[in-house]
């Protein structure tokens, strides 16, 4: 089997996959469809022997190339662009 590279960009997607995984969103919808698969009617199931797993599915799909490169821009910027403040100060920054 053939091991995968870790590059930045998996990784960044790895981390939205996780928090996803995790999301209220996903839950109402799993609790909204009765985890229940919406083409065929298959219901999940973990019970032995009779292991059905689903999946949620994005409808409007998920663009990974433009979310990873809004991420690189905005928060996995050059250090160049980023400095160092106390709490106070970053408050102060952010206040409106």
């Amino acid at each position: 089997m053939k091991k995968k590279s870790i590059t930045p960009n998996s990784q960044i997607k790895s981390a939205l996959h996780r928090l996803f995984l995790h999301s209220r969103e996903r839950s109402a919808a799993v609790k909204r469809d009765a985890n229940t698969c919406q083409t065929c009617g298959k219901k999940g199931s973990r019970a032995k022997g009779r292991e059905v797993k689903t999946e949620v599915h994005h409808l409007d799909g998920i663009e990974w190339d433009k979310i990873i490169e809004y991420i690189r821009r905005h928060l996995l910027c050059d250090p160049s662009r980023l400095e160092i403040l106390c709490e106070k100060c970053h408050d102060y920054e952010h206040e409106p």
